[in-house]
């Protein structure tokens, strides 16, 4: 079975990895770069579940922007 866990633009890689660190920064986890097993699964949850939180807020505004 092929993986999933694919980015749909690689080239964006990089920049989801810096909003990654800006969104941990902003909501107090303390992610750094390398090895963050000292976080628990909770903290990396949070963290993966507010940058998606503000991609969606993001979009939502580009989109009622452009109408």
């Amino acid at each position: 079975m092929a993986s999933r866990n694919r980015k749909a633009v690689p080239e964006a890689m990089a920049a989801l990895e810096q909003f990654k660190y800006e969104v941990a920064n902003e909501i107090g986890v303390p992610l750094k770069k390398g090895y963050n097993g000292d976080l628990t699964s909770a903290q990396n949850g949070y963290v993966g579940g507010y940058m998606v939180k503000k991609m969606i807020e993001r979009q939502e505004k580009s989109m009622s922007e452009n109408k």
